[in-house]
Order: structure tokens, then sequence, then C-alpha cells
């Protein structure tokens, strides 16, 4: 089927825009009308601009999904009112067609965690399970107010987050730029003028010089190799999996970001398997589940050791313990969860501990960020400084 972008009037008679796929625009047609849409105009959609990445779905916009559709379920409105809705007052076109296609799918006699699992890009596989559960056990509104509380939570943390990598990206670009400026201009002028002077030079001005040529004769490599050597690694992780996994393995030891991205992958993972314990799913399913959403081999196979040990009848806690990845605090919380039959709540409380320490880890970087920074560039400017200056000062005072 080919996707197509219409223009459509509903029943309040209010202008719809939207993208879908049909078959042709008499198909399109009668899809539109299913939705309850009468169409005005149509045409083939652009490819190029949906490959660009310009109608991506952001967390906010799942967010908003969650809690609106939360409200009308619990205000007992039905899932096909609710959607129609939602689609209605959605303005990201990528949006609007994928709620389309959820309103189609129910009508077609699929139910909501189906229809979501469609759209496993934009709906992951803890999303569409917990929808399930919930639409299993009568708690789809409780559980929709829990994924949006997540969702919350994941944008807030990603916030953290590019605060602490954009201003030292930031820092480091100027640094970098001015330190370029220095080796290729300036310091190769004031170095000849010291050279012909016949002084001998101190040992931080000759590094400095040779710094400076090097940066002159290699500055394209200089400017290639970080991006060659990212891209490169990258392209053999995925290609190879023992470099993934020895790669993985240094994102979480590498200081000082490799504690905090463990605590990060590991609070991603307690919240999502709170989530999914809380809502009915099997202790099992739950850690299958996970597995393929903490992004990193190493955690990846520490939870396929709980799954194996699970299954061989060791118990929760020990086989969480086993693993070498929680700290004792987390097991101590697991353990008596275990033995007192709360472990739903345990569970909570391991959420919030991992949710509260990357919170607190983050701000703690935010706050040494900038004095390090600080002392850094001081440093690389006082030794430029001081290797051009103080040969200068010394020719000086022996003229004086």
């Amino acid at each position: 089927m080919a996707a197509f972008e219409y223009k459509a009037i509903n029943d309040h008679g209010k202008t719809v825009f939207g993208r879908i796929e049909a078959a042709n625009d008499s198909d399109l047609e009668i899809r539109l009308s299913r939705m309850g849409l009468e169409m005005i105009r149509c045409r083939p959609a652009s490819r190029s601009e949906w490959r660009l990445g310009r109608n991506k779905v952001g967390r906010q916009e799942l967010i908003a999904f969650c809690f609106h559709l939360e409200q009308l379920t619990r205000a007992g409105v039905p899932i096909l009112e609710g959607l129609a809705d939602l689609r209605d007052s959605v303005v990201n076109p990528r949006f609007r067609e994928v709620i389309a296609g959820l309103i189609e799918d129910i009508e077609g006699g699929k139910t909501l965690s189906e229809a979501l699992a469609r759209f496993p890009v934009i709906f992951s596989k803890v999303f569409h399970s917990l929808v399930r559960a919930g639409e299993q056990s009568g708690m789809l509104p409780d559980v929709l107010r829990n994924l949006t509380e997540s969702l919350k939570w994941q944008d807030e943390l990603a916030a953290h987050t590019r605060k602490i990598v954009m201003y030292p990206a930031f820092v480091g670009t100027v640094v970098l730029g001015v330190l370029f400026f220095m080796m290729i201009y300036l310091v190769p002028q004031l170095t000849s003028f010291i050279a012909s002077v016949g002084q001998v030079l101190p040992l931080h001005t000759r590094a400095l010089i040779v710094v400076s040529n090097f940066v002159i004769g290699y500055w394209y490599l200089i400017l290639l190799t970080p991006p060659a050597l990212f891209f490169g690694l990258r392209h053999l992780a995925k290609v190879n999996a023992r470099v993934r996994y020895r790669l993985d393995g240094i994102k979480l030891r590498i200081w000082p970001v490799g504690p905090i991205y463990a605590k990060i992958l590991l609070a991603r993972f307690a919240s999502n398997f709170t989530l999914m314990f809380g809502a009915g799913i099997t202790v099992l399913e739950g850690l299958r589940i996970s597995e393929n959403l903490v992004d990193n081999k190493v955690i990846e196979e520490g939870l396929q050791r709980v799954q194996r040990q699970i299954g061989d009848g060791v118990g929760l806690t020990n086989a969480f313990e086993n693993t070498g990845l929680f700290p004792p605090l987390v097991v101590r919380m697991l353990r008596v969860g275990e033995n007192t039959g709360a472990l739903d709540a345990a569970l909570a409380n391991v959420s919030y501990f991992y949710n509260r320490d990357v919170r607190e880890s983050i701000e703690k970087v935010q706050v040494l960020i900038e004095p390090v920074l600080t002392v850094i560039l001081g440093l690389l400017l006082g030794w430029v400084m001081l290797s051009v200056l103080g040969p200068i000062y010394d020719i000086l005072g022996k003229i004086t």
C-alpha cells in the first residue's frame, strides 16, 4: 500500500489533515469514512521529508496521549471515541496517522494493545504489554496513569542528561576553537620572533612549538579522526557482537560518566519492571521484555542470567544478587519484600531508590562540570601564555 496525505472534514465540520496508507484513492476514501471523515483532497505522501524525521513522535506527545486517554477512559468514554478526539486535536501529522491507524485496527476487531503493537517504533514493547495487562485486568486507566508518570520521569531524565552534555560540548568547542587559532596563527608568529633572537627556549616553549607544528601539518587528521573513530566503532559494534559487548562494558566503567550511565540503565529497568509487575505481568515475562530495553549487552546478559536462575528454581532476590549488577541496598529491599510477600512494594522502593540516585548523581556532576572545565581552560591558556610571553619578557629584560 502507498502512503497518502489527505485533507478531510470530521462530523463537527472541523478540517483535519493527516497521512495514512491505502491501496488507492477509493480505498483511502473508504478508510476515512470509517473514521468519520469526509475526504476533500489527497495526494501521495512525500517520502523524503518522512525519512528526514520531520514527523517523528516525541516523548511529550506520548505523555499527552497517555494522559488524555487515561482521563477519557476513566470518565467512561469509549476507546474509539476517545481516540477520535485525540486524532482531531493532534498537530503532528505522523502521530495523527498513527492514531488513525489505531482507530482503523480497533474497528477491524483488534484490541487497543494489539493495535499499539503494530507501531513498535512509537509504542515500545513495555508500552503495549502494559496496556494488554490493563485490558485483561480491567485496570487500563491506572496503567495509563502509571505510563504517564513513567514517561514524565524519562523526559525529565533526558532533559537533565542534555544539560550535562550540552554545556561541556559548548565550552569544549569554544576552547578547541581558541586553541586552534593560537596554534595555527598566533603561536607561529610569536615563536618565529623568539627564535630569530637566538635565545635558548625553555622546555615548555619547545613543547608548544612542537604541538603548534603538528596542528599546522596535520589539522585535518585532528578534525577527522574523532568522528571517523566514533562511526567506525559504532559500525563495528553493529556487525561484531564481541566488540559490542566490550564497548558496552567500557561505557559502564569509564569515569565519571560510566557509573551514572549504569544507574540510568538500571533505573529504566527498575521503573519498567515495576510497572509490569504491578500490572500483573509475570516476573519472567517482565524480565524478558526489559532485557530488550536496557540497550546494553552487559546488563542484558545479567538479566538473562537472572531469567535462567529463576527458571532453575532460584529465588528472585538471590538471582539478582548473583548478577553483581545491583548494590546491596537494592538486594536487601528485594529480600524483605520477597520474604514478607510485598514484592510489589519492594520493587516500587527499588524504582524510587534508583530514580533518586540518578537525579542526585546528575546534580553532582552538574555542580562539578563548571569548575573542572574552568581549571582545564585556565591550565591550557596558562601554558600557552607562559610559553609565549615568558621568553619575550626575558628578551626585554636583557635589552633593558
